[in-house]
């Protein structure tokens, strides 16, 4: 049986689960997410908390079951924390600004690169640490669209130059070496 399957989640306070069958709705004071689960993995409430089950040891089920508990852990802890992705600047006048609600990025390019946050993204700039934070209820969206913001300019493996996640490592490579004299 899943190790992470077998374990419920719990509801913390301030945050509404409502189960129909294989639909999850979850509300709490960050936002609302709705999701439809496979019809083979059983969800069901027994006191304030989540229990996940199976019917069989398919290969199929047994794989659902660690996922689906990991998604409903993932919304109730969105919907009541939020997630949160930050991504750093590295380079000489690189930078990112905050126009109203969108994000202009300034890297290199011979314009701005303006990026419009989609419903539930808030965007925020740390201008003297040169970082970008994107913030969300929805873990899934909040991943994407921090890759779709380092995807305007991923780092080079030279200089390291560009967008890339915090504490994320950068595989470098050595640059060219002098021709060997005879």
């Amino acid at each position: 049986m899943s190790r992470i399957g077998r374990m419920p989640v719990v509801i913390p306070s301030g945050v509404q689960v409502n189960v129909n069958g294989s639909n999850v709705s979850v509300k709490g004071p960050k936002g609302e997410l709705a999701r439809t689960f496979s019809p083979l993995i059983g969800i069901a409430m027994e006191d304030g908390q989540l229990v996940i089950t199976r019917n069989s040891e398919l290969p199929d089920e047994r794989a659902l079951h660690g996922t689906t508990r990991a998604v409903l852990a993932n919304m109730i802890h969105g919907v009541s924390a939020g997630f949160e992705r930050i991504l750093e600047i590295e380079g000489v006048g690189y930078r990112a600004e905050m126009n109203g609600k969108n994000l202009v990025l300034y890297m290199g390019y011979s314009h701005p690169v303006t990026m419009e946050p989609p419903d539930g993204i808030t965007f925020d700039v740390e201008q003297k640490a040169r970082r970008v934070f994107v913030r969300g209820h929805d873990k899934e969206q909040v991943g994407q669209v921090a890759a779709n913001v380092r995807k305007v300019r991923p780092p080079e493996p030279y200089h390291g130059k560009g967008l890339h996640y915090l504490g994320e490592k950068i595989r470098r490579k050595a640059g060219k070496s002098g021709k060997a004299k005879v």
